[in-house]
């Protein structure tokens, strides 16, 4: 059953990707002349582009090289270059609608692009390139967002607990070695106390991971409280129980739907992805079920990955809900498709007597760019009562 919903899934989705690719390219063709070497080079280098990302995803998964990861870096960027690219011929195509009502291009023929319109291909593709660099630069750098929460409660542990929070690192072929160094010498840096990571950890695939031994720098992650994680989307895509087997073996305590003790008067709980019921049909526990045992008066933060469960973490008298997921669109203008989709996208927003905190998220998933937002690092500091 779950084999043939992956082939439907999968069916769905490469037909999407070839119809929407089939849409940008008839639009360019139509500016180079039948028969010029230009439009023959067209034709060629736009397909060889849109067939990269199919061969980067099918590569990483029978035999792992550099010529896979070549194609999965090319096919990652052309995403993102489609996006953009599409955007562009819808809005072509709807000035050239309104000619069709309203004539006006008649008064433009004496310019040079009216004369050849392949310098529109040309200039298009030039713009989007650009924005496309800019964007994954912007990705490459991630800010240190601070927030401090009154928890309204009372700890023998002092004034408060410094917490350090990251979701969505998305750890594989792209985000690899060099950058996960970049984010543990990051996170160190700020000394926390403890380490949380609120899913998708990893980008489906473990064999990456695994290749490239970044369990090692995960074990370098210093925090005297500990590590601790939960599963998102990306870990069930690509077989939870093999992700959490990797990364409790490399420093990170995984929490699927259980609580610990931070330290006095502070719990911590992690719950299973909503989505483990698609991909492993396993549904997860009510919140209450496994933190409804912490004292009535302590402080309960928990991570779950998908800011969906909010009226249930309300109900369940939770402190502090940490998710991500969102991205918070990643590339503009997906950010209104997440604003539309999601209670919170991004930021702290506070419901009844539970702050959320949903992430833009450290890592990327598909395109290593980011436009319109920042990736993150959240440091949390936690006040008590005297």
């Amino acid at each position: 059953m779950r084999l043939m919903q992956f082939i439907i899934f999968f069916g769905i989705v490469l037909t999407v990707y070839t119809l929407l690719n089939y849409y940008i390219f008839s639009r360019g063709l139509r500016t180079f002349e039948p028969g010029s070497a230009l439009r023959t080079f067209y034709i060629v280098g736009f397909w060889a582009l849109a067939a990269t990302f199919i061969l980067g995803r099918v590569l990483e998964k029978i035999y792992l090289s550099h010529l896979s990861d070549f194609f999965t870096w090319t096919g990652s960027f052309w995403l993102a270059a489609m996006l953009y690219l599409f955007l562009a011929v819808v809005a072509i195509d709807i000035v050239r609608l309104i000619n069709h009502f309203v004539s006006f291009f008649h008064h433009f023929e004496g310019i040079i692009w009216m004369q050849k319109p392949y310098l529109i291909t040309v200039f298009v593709s030039v713009v989007v390139f650009l924005l496309v660099l800019v964007g994954h630069l912007n990705a490459l750098n991630p800010r240190i967002k601070e927030i401090n929460i009154n928890t309204g409660t009372k700890s023998m542990h002092g004034k408060s607990l410094r917490l350090v929070m990251a979701s969505d690192v998305h750890l594989g072929t792209i985000i690899s070695k060099k950058r996960l160094t970049k984010y543990v010498k990051l996170i160190n840096e700020l000394k926390p106390e403890a380490v949380l990571f609120a899913g998708d950890i990893l980008d489906e695939d473990l064999a990456p991971v695994i290749k490239q031994n970044l369990g090692d720098l995960l074990n370098t992650i210093d925090a005297p409280l500990g590590v601790y994680g939960t599963t998102g989307n990306h870990e069930y895509i690509g077989g939870a129980s093999r992700a959490i087997e990797y990364l409790s073996g490399h420093g990170i305590k995984m929490m699927g739907d259980t609580m610990t003790q931070l330290v006095d008067n502070v719990y911590l709980a992690g719950r299973e992805d909503i989505e483990s019921v698609r991909f492993a049909g396993k549904t997860r526990k009510k919140l209450d079920s496994f933190t409804g045992s912490r004292p009535h008066d302590s402080y309960l933060i928990v991570l779950d990955h998908q800011p969906r469960a909010i009226p249930e973490a309300v109900d369940a008298g939770v402190g502090l809900l940490l998710s991500g997921h969102t991205h918070h669109g990643q590339m503009w203008p997906l950010n209104y498709i997440t604003q539309a989709a999601f209670p919170v996208s991004w930021g702290l927003k506070k419901f009844e007597k539970t702050n959320v905190y949903v992430s833009s998220g450290l890592g990327s998933w598909g395109p290593p760019v980011r436009i319109g937002n920042k990736p993150e690092i959240v440091v949390i500091t936690l006040m008590f009562d005297e």
